[in-house]
């Protein structure tokens, strides 16, 4: 791939996209042009990247050089996304704007990028261990070159799931606030493993193992969750006691409210 991308902001999930793909000498770092905020940020990637990449701090006169980029990654906050202002004057229709911006809809980025082509892409924080979740929603008029390059920079560290744009918004909420809402689980079962008397490390490490155990039965046996359910909930047993008082908290409840209320706020962005 001898094509230039451009990486405006580069925080841990773009380090995860890109990475892989320049480990695999797919791009090359002379390729790879990055803007970042800081000079902070810039002296950090700088110093401590692997790869010697083009970086530059946003505002620069050497920063402008993204925009003649065929392919650009937009991964900055969406807080930070109305701050883009250098795009307009870009005339080359073939270019591809790949956004993982929460909640920035379809339609705010061929907006603010008139000129562009646009994919919306939502992933999680599991991609930098290669154990992400990716899903894509087209933007008009893209090329089948474009969607492969799209599919290319999350391929190897995701699985892919394309959708209308409609899902995205609770795609997010499950897949991209879900990790927050499983260490808060984790952390409250562990306490109680605390409160219990057992030591904090070993009950954060015997609540990890069960998780994931409980995961692989699922998985490899086939179960529905209330099959599983079943099988370790007995008449009058420990299980059923414990069930009963997260019902009567209404835990469940709040766990639906909770991603209802993520898709919400992603919804917000648009």
């Amino acid at each position: 791939m001898t094509d230039k991308i451009a990486i405006i902001g580069f925080g841990n999930i773009a380090s995860a996209i890109v990475t892989p793909l320049l480990d695999d000498k797919l791009i090359q770092p002379e390729n790879v042009f990055c803007v970042v905020n800081t000079e902070k940020s810039l002296e950090k990637i700088k110093k401590n990247y692997k790869y010697n990449i083009n970086v530059y701090k946003s505002g620069s006169k050497e920063s402008k050089i993204i925009w003649d980029c065929q392919y650009k990654l937009l991964s900055i906050k969406p807080q930070q996304f109305n701050d883009i202002s250098e795009a307009h004057h870009i005339k080359n229709k073939d270019n591809l704007i790949v956004s993982i911006l929460a909640g920035v809809s379809l339609n705010r980025l061929t907006q603010k990028f008139p000129n562009h082509k646009c994919v919306r892409v939502v992933t999680n924080i599991p991609i930098t261990i290669g154990k992400g979740l990716t899903g894509i929603s087209w933007g008009k008029e893209i090329t089948e070159d474009q969607k492969q390059f799209t599919k290319k920079l999350f391929e190897n560290t995701s699985k892919i799931y394309e959708f209308t744009e409609d899902y995205l918004d609770i795609f997010l909420a499950l897949t991209s606030s879900g990790p927050a809402i499983i260490a808060l689980i984790i952390e409250a079962l562990s306490d109680g493993g605390l409160s219990g008397g057992l030591p904090k490390i070993i009950s954060e490490e015997l609540v990890m193992e069960m998780i994931l155990g409980t995961i692989c039965l699922i998985k490899e046996n086939k179960l529905t969750t209330s099959e599983l359910k079943n099988l370790v909930t007995s008449p009058g047993g420990t299980t059923i006691s414990a069930l009963r008082v997260l019902e009567k908290k209404s835990v469940r409840s709040a766990l639906i409210e909770s991603i209802i209320s993520a898709s919400n706020r992603s919804k917000e962005f648009r």
